[in-house]
């Protein structure tokens, strides 16, 4: 038999990376707005903003997320009250289908999440410039980048902008939400429903109807990690997420969150995030452009 090769059709292709940011804003958090190039997607990872895209003004929530075309004048700035959590790509691709997204709005489902997920941890092993920092102009390597980071960063981008031109021409991905991915949203809705007490596993497990052994095994099958660990982080994310909204001191997230005491909150914020909840809350500040003192630090410098 004599094979006859064929060579794929790249219908999307991505040559060259601008920007990857994943950002934490405070609550009154703006930007005055940029034009530029390349391709920029904008995504909401948690909380609102306001954008302005050409001449138009948008509300994005969480799970949505907005295509600026090369040359497109756009600006953003927090909701009133949150305090958004957002991903920012800049890139240049080439193929026609992309024109299907200019300044299309877009909302993603599990799959395309995992994918921007992906984009980011990627990003964050691959390059040394801060994901945080605004003001970052040029992505820098790693010297000890994993093997293939970087094509693994334009591959996630490519299936994601393939999916969403799919969805643009009204012929969405097909779901592929497995019995496990179910189970998972459920455990994280179960936990996230209950962030202000000390859950113990014991309780999880009596509260899910479920053995200590096969939650701890399908868990660390799911995440690649334990559930309290899991819970911690769930956690502390709130507790970012509080600090940058500004409305409670650190005495009263640390209770809100069912923290024996703030000085105990304290320690823990510092383990996760490597800075003391005043300390994040002054840097947040800073990155969002804003002035003031951010929280109230009363008890003992937290």
């Amino acid at each position: 038999m004599s094979y006859q090769s064929l060579v794929p059709q790249q219908v999307i292709t991505v040559d060259a990376l601008y920007s990857v940011h994943y950002f934490e804003y405070a609550s009154g958090f703006s930007f005055a707005g940029e034009s530029h190039p390349f391709w920029e997607i904008l995504y909401v990872d948690k909380g609102s903003v306001h954008v302005t895209a050409g001449d138009h003004q948008i509300e994005l929530t969480a799970g949505q997320m907005i295509f600026h075309p090369p040359g497109e004048f756009h600006a953003l700035a927090a909701s009133c009250g949150t305090a958004p959590d957002l991903v920012v790509v800049g890139f240049s691709a080439l193929g026609d289908a992309m024109n299907t997204l200019w300044s299309q709005i877009a909302t993603v489902g599990s799959e395309e999440r995992a994918l921007m997920g992906r984009i980011v941890e990627e990003s964050s092993a691959a390059f040394s410039s801060p994901l945080n920092d605004p003001t970052t102009a040029a992505l820098i390597r790693r010297e000890n980048a994993p093997f293939g980071a970087e094509q693994r960063i334009t591959a996630a981008l490519e299936e994601l902008l393939i999916r969403l031109v799919r969805q643009q021409l009204g012929a969405p991905e097909s779901a592929s939400v497995t019995s496990e991915d179910q189970w998972l949203a459920s455990i994280t809705e179960y936990l996230c429903a209950r962030l202000d007490r000390p859950l113990t596993i014991e309780q999880i497990c009596h509260d899910n109807l479920i053995g200590r052994s096969q939650l701890q095994k399908r868990f660390h099958d799911q995440t690649g990690g334990g559930v309290m660990s899991y819970f911690a982080k769930l956690k502390i994310q709130m507790a970012r997420r509080l600090i940058r909204e500004g409305n409670l001191n650190v005495t009263q997230i640390a209770t809100r969150l069912g923290y024996q005491s703030v000085h105990y909150f304290s320690r823990h914020f510092k383990q996760h995030t490597g800075m003391s909840p005043s300390q994040y809350a002054k840097s947040v500040k800073m990155l969002s452009g804003l002035p003031g003192t951010p929280v109230d630090d009363r008890a003992n410098n937290v």
